[in-house]
């Protein structure tokens, strides 16, 4: 699952995504994406933190709600990292990535945070 507000970029990593083989369903809208979860369809959701009308914090919070077995990482350009670990101090610092980013250094961390879900 991807949800990133800005659709330039939400296409850009979809595509990226797809084309190294992951089954990616984008949003651009939280509050669809919460509409369309569904406990253990997604295994991993690659969450914006700021967007309009709800927070990529707050999603995964009631994603999590929904099914506490999905995996996350964060993507932000802007400074979260504080916000971050207050808020999840559970979640290791790999669960957090800074926008721009290398389809590559992205699917290098979806597969670390996916293998050591495998492992728990």
């Amino acid at each position: 699952m991807l949800v990133e507000d800005d659709k330039d970029v939400c296409d850009t990593l979809a595509i990226g995504l797809k084309e190294k083989g992951f089954y990616v369903a984008q949003f651009r809208d939280p509050l669809q994406a919460l509409a369309s979860f569904e406990s253990g369809l997604f295994y991993l959701a690659l969450l914006d933190v700021r967007m309009p009308s709800m927070s990529g914090f707050e999603l995964y919070m009631k994603l999590r709600e929904k099914d506490s077995r999905v995996n996350v990482c964060f993507l932000t350009a802007f400074e979260a990292f504080d916000e971050f670990k207050a808020l999840f101090p559970e979640l290791a610092t790999r669960h957090f990535m800074k926008k721009p980013t290398m389809i590559s250094s992205l699917v290098e961390r979806m597969n670390l945070i996916l293998s050591e879900a495998q492992v728990q």
